[in-house]
């Protein structure tokens, strides 16, 4: 039997403090559910403490996930760790994960905490932790650049103290692969008692080697790694899950090592994540990016044809992308839709599953082939209508080539229909005008205007991704129609929708 490493996934917390990479509740728990089809052991939810919201994910999170461990971040803080422990209750198997740091730097200057000070610290905290929850992962922040010794020290009290796991994270991706390996190495030879905890690796990218990083620790002896879904994370960004897990199941002869992922749910994982953030994938990301199996030097192209394993280490359909393609079209019935529904992955409410199937029946009346990828734009783009205040209810744009745009949209509000017409530059930003003179937002910025592809053909879906700012916020909405005018004026519905819900809980506060 080939050891077992297992997968901490921290897409919720770490990858959503990326600048730009928030998600609201219904989205988080769509990738809650993407971690739990892929099989991941743990899913950190996100830091109960820092504010309501995120209390509130976590708490949703911990009740809806029945197979995967659930944590929530935690400082070495009274009110941290209870904040996780209330907001994990009903979690099948609650992980409360505290954190402090442990470099000079840090204790000087952040904490302004002696090295004593710092230990002790950790022992009341993780004591105080273990009498709220069995599972404790303590994370030694800033350990990179920790005195080894003094890490040593750290790890040793953290698990007299409780711990269950002991977290090595580069914070600020500063370590090389051989100082990783070497750190894992000596912290098993210097604390024994490491040997009945599970050791575990938190790696940043700001130097490009995160992947690396986390499969040094592994060589290192770690027992749990730590990733996200597309690397996201804050500055570079984390360890990919991704990158991480096909390296383990590609190279068994080099780590020997099994994880309890399903492969066959990562591209789709993926595409939720990227889909949800309003980015696609780099065409040269490994793993998942568009050009990941293309081939087109000559010398390559033969090579494959004759033989896949002459130019490919790993297959598509290995992390789920298939050639395959269940086309369905207008005279498919709402059980064909369903089946496929539930193959692709989605188990979708009672009225969910309705509000779908209508649009995918409008749908087949202006395409006559409905792919996957179509219906997977649909299911991503139920929220969008979902969480709705305002609705579009019509529009009609001019333009034309010597005068300006001139754009009629009408919006529903709670039942109340408004209609007003602006002017503009061009038939999108006449139909943002009109949409702004009745929703009347606070001032904002436009950071991102995206146009997708949904699938291929003349009468592909076209999806439309943009992104406001208001303060520091970012908000992030999407549309999707044939008509690439509606699904801007939907998509900037969309997030105009969100931003305003913020701004009216801001002012009530």
């Amino acid at each position: 039997m080939k050891s077992r490493i297992k997968i901490f996934d921290t897409t919720l917390r770490d990858g959503e403090q990326a600048p730009g990479c928030s998600m609201n509740l219904h989205e988080k728990i769509e990738v809650a559910r993407r971690l739990e089809l892929l099989r991941v052991d743990v899913i950190e939810a996100g830091f109960a403490i820092s504010s309501p919201g995120d209390f509130e994910s976590v708490t949703t999170v911990a009740e809806t996930i029945q197979n995967c461990t659930v944590a929530s971040l935690a400082r070495c803080a009274y009110k941290d760790i209870d904040a996780a422990y209330n907001a994990l209750r009903k979690a099948v198997d609650p992980r409360i994960h505290v954190f402090l740091a442990t470099s000079p730097v840090h204790m000087e200057y952040k904490l302004k905490m002696s090295p004593q000070q710092v230990l002790e610290t950790i022992e009341t905290m993780v004591k105080y932790a273990k009498s709220r929850c069995h599972n404790i992962e303590f994370s030694a922040e800033d350990a990179m650049r920790s005195n080894p010794a003094f890490l040593a020290q750290a790890v040793r009290c953290a698990i007299a103290a409780g711990a269950t796991v002991i977290n090595i994270p580069d914070t600020v991706g500063y370590a090389t692969p051989l100082e990783m390996q070497n750190t894992l190495q000596y912290l098993r030879k210097e604390v024994p008692e490491c040997e009945s905890i599970d050791l575990s690796v938190h790696c940043h990218n700001d130097l490009g080697m995160a992947t690396a990083n986390t499969l040094a620790g592994i060589i290192g002896g770690a027992t749990q790694v730590e990733c996200t879904v597309n690397g996201l994370g804050e500055r570079a960004g984390n360890a990919p899950l991704e990158e991480v897990v096909m390296a383990i199941r590609t190279r068994p002869d080099l780590y020997g090592l099994e994880t309890n992922v399903d492969t066959s749910q990562i591209y789709m994982a993926s595409k939720t994540v990227y889909g949800i953030i309003g980015r696609t994938a780099p065409i040269n990301k490994p793993v998942v990016g568009g050009n990941a199996f293309a081939h087109e030097a000559g010398i390559h192209q033969h090579g494959v044809l004759a033989n896949r394993s002459t130019y490919e280490i790993m297959t598509p359909e290995s992390i789920g992308i298939t050639t395959r393609q269940m086309v369905l079209g207008k005279h498919s019935g709402r059980h064909a839709f369903e089946d496929r529904l539930r193959e692709l992955g989605f188990s979708l409410s009672r009225d969910d599953l309705e509000s779908c199937f209508t649009r995918f029946k409008n749908l087949c009346d202006k395409k006559k082939d409905v792919t996957d990828k179509d219906i997977l734009a649909l299911v991503r783009n139920l929220e969008v209508t979902s969480a709705a205040v305002y609705v579009l209810k019509r529009f009609s744009v001019h333009a034309g080539g010597t005068e300006s745009a001139t754009a009629i949209v009408t919006l529903e509000k709670d039942g109340v229909v408004t209609e007003e017409v602006a002017l503009g530059n061009g038939p999108v930003d006449a139909a943002y005008r009109a949409v702004d003179k009745i929703i009347l937002p606070p001032e904002y910025s436009i950071e991102n205007y995206v146009i997708n592809s949904v699938s291929e053909g003349k009468d592909s879906l076209g999806e439309v991704v943009t992104t406001l700012k208001y303060g520091d916020r970012i908000f992030t909405g999407r549309g999707l129609s044939t008509d690439i005018i509606e699904a801007s004026i939907l998509a900037y519905i969309h997030t105009q929708n969100k931003l305003m819900a913020y701004y009216q809980t801001e002012k009530g506060a």
